[in-house]
């Protein structure tokens, strides 16, 4: 008889040497009964609750396999907690006519099972409503549940005790502040990023920190005991018995246990009360496409100029209507406004992306660009040698006439004047010596002679960019973020106009001008489309460039 151990421990308390334990104890069982012993399972802090544990599935995958001829466990409750589990695996071996034995039990019938099986499951479920029950006392004492938020301590010796750590309460409040001001949760991690300010745990700040979840009191923007306000069982936890992944799932306002524990108390109420009414006036966009229908929750949004587009006649949104067409909100859904005028996605976007294409890929544009861009690192390449050759004549006159000073002591000469005198050079010398080791050599730049073929390439792949999944949504970002708004409005010929306002404008306005001039100097692409309008339209505090599309 060949048989196998399988040895299991959770993460509850015990220790490394159970699994230790547990094998020595089946081998002697095992020896006993006169069986060969030819393989141990072992899975080592891995709860019972769920059978995705990997020595558990490597034993299924064995015995499927007929590798030997008897399992030995201590205890029928180290197979798993779950009694569907402990009942599968019996019907499993008994199929393929391998025996289980436990060694407190002996040999495992359908009985043990049943009988064993439910109570490791009752356990389960009594150590789960044993622990809700010791979380909610300490709840209701003013105590935290569990877990550490940012901006608090533990007490010591007092188990759920918090106090408030004033250094990362003031970057709570500067968060809070930031985003009620309309700074976004990406840029605020940036920022706290760039200047080293450790996030929770000491890890770096990411924007899913700041902004969380909303509806599971997840993130900086969301955690109500920064307004002394302790809320429990927000969310439930179970465990996916395919995968053993612990699931979260949000439990309804009328389930939570929500105690007042002013003392701990972050943020003012006004701040917290400008942070959750912006919140809500991004949440539509944010959780809902156009049409109202919503995203699954994404953090992006679904199309690339959703949001942007801008009725020319109501200044209202342009929405989407039906399947990929955009058109005035106030017009179907108030009455409000008479452009009744629609435009598919596809042709929008393809215009937006044809200006994108049609003048950044002007070879003259470019090779013009590539020149000057050439040019100015080679002149500051110079400069910096220039600079360099200056320091060190300064620095070789000065070491001279401290060699000056040093040789005439030593002839007899001394005054008291010298010693003030050598100071200074010193210090002056100590000065240059650091000046020259921050300046680095700049080396001359030479662009790759194809590089003007690479670019074109990368251009005229910006819409199947767009269409990958993984790098669209990246690539969508950073042409949005360009893009302060697209106006529409009907055309005299029955078309639609579209005017582009924002950096994106400036871009393709520099490109067009260039072009217009290498027209005028005869050396122009043939065929270039001329631009109808460019004009430049006063801001608050900046003058954004329009241009017709």
């Amino acid at each position: 008889m060949q048989a196998v151990i399988y040895a299991r421990y959770s993460s509850d308390a015990q220790r490394q040497a159970s699994i230790e334990d547990q094998t020595e104890v089946c081998r002697r069982y095992a020896e006993r009964q006169g069986w060969q012993l030819a393989r141990i399972y072992e899975d080592r802090a891995l709860s019972g609750a769920s059978a995705a544990r990997p020595g558990y599935q490597a034993l299924l995958a064995d015995a499927e396999r007929g590798l030997f001829d008897v399992v030995v466990v201590e205890a029928l409750d180290r197979i798993g907690r779950r009694l569907a589990d402990v009942a599968g695996l019996h019907d499993r071996l008994e199929f393929r006519r391998i025996a289980l034995h436990a060694v407190n039990m002996g040999a495992i019938t359908t009985m043990h099972v049943g009988l064993l099986g439910t109570m490791a499951q009752l356990y389960l479920s009594d150590l789960k409503d044993k622990t809700r029950r010791g979380q909610l006392g300490r709840v209701l004492q003013g105590r935290a549940a569990g877990g550490q938020a940012y901006g608090y301590r533990a007490v010591e010796g007092e188990t759920g005790s918090r106090r408030i750590d004033e250094g990362e309460a003031a970057v709570v409040r500067r968060i809070c502040k930031h985003f009620a001001d309309g700074v976004s949760p990406r840029a605020i991690a940036r920022k706290l990023n760039a200047e080293q300010v450790p996030g929770p745990n000491g890890r770096p700040w990411q924007d899913t920190t700041i902004r969380g979840q909303a509806e599971r009191g997840t993130g900086i923007l969301n955690n109500e005991l920064y307004i002394g306000q302790l809320v429990w069982n927000r969310c439930s936890y179970i465990k996916d018995p395919r995968t053993g992944r612990r699931l979260s799932r949000p439990n309804p306002p009328e389930q939570w246990e929500r105690i007042e524990v002013l003392e701990l108390r972050i943020v003012e109420e006004a701040l917290w009360d400008a942070v959750k009414h912006r919140q809500g006036a991004l949440s539509f966009t944010v959780a809902r496409d156009e049409g109202g229908q919503a995203l699954n929750r994404a953090h992006r949004r679904r199309f690339l100029l959703s949001g942007l587009l801008i009725c020319g006649i109501c200044s209202g949104g342009y929405t989407i209507m039906g399947k990929d067409r955009y058109g005035c909100a106030a017009h179907r859904s108030k009455g409000t406004c008479g452009n009744d005028r629609t435009i598919g996605r596809q042709a929008i976007e393809g215009r937006v992306l044809d200006g994108l294409k049609q003048r950044l890929l002007a070879p003259d544009l470019f090779e013009e660009f590539a020149r000057s861009y050439q040019e100015e690192c080679n002149r500051l390449a110079r400069d910096a040698v220039a600079g360099r050759t200056a320091l060190e004549g300064r620095l070789a006159q000065v070491e001279r006439k401290i060699a000056s000073i040093i040789r005439a002591v030593e002839d007899g000469l001394y005054q008291p004047s010298m010693k003030a005198r050598l100071g200074a050079l010193e210090a002056e010398k100590a000065r240059l010596v650091a000046e020259l080791a921050a300046k680095a050599d700049i080396p001359p730049v030479a662009l790759h002679p194809n590089l003007p073929a690479l670019y074109r390439k990368k251009v005229e792949e910006l819409e199947a960019v767009l269409a990958d999944a993984e790098l669209g949504a990246e690539a969508m970002e950073a042409i949005r973020a360009m893009i302060t708004r697209i106006v529409l409005a009907p055309g005299a010929a029955g078309g639609m106009e579209a005017v582009l306002e924002g950096d994106l404008a400036q871009i393709l306005t520099i490109c067009a001008g260039a072009e217009r001039k290498n027209a005028r100097l005869g050396g122009g692409r043939s065929g270039a489309v001329p631009v109808s309008q460019v004009s430049v339209v006063a801001g608050a505090g900046f003058e954004p460039a329009t241009f017709r599309l």
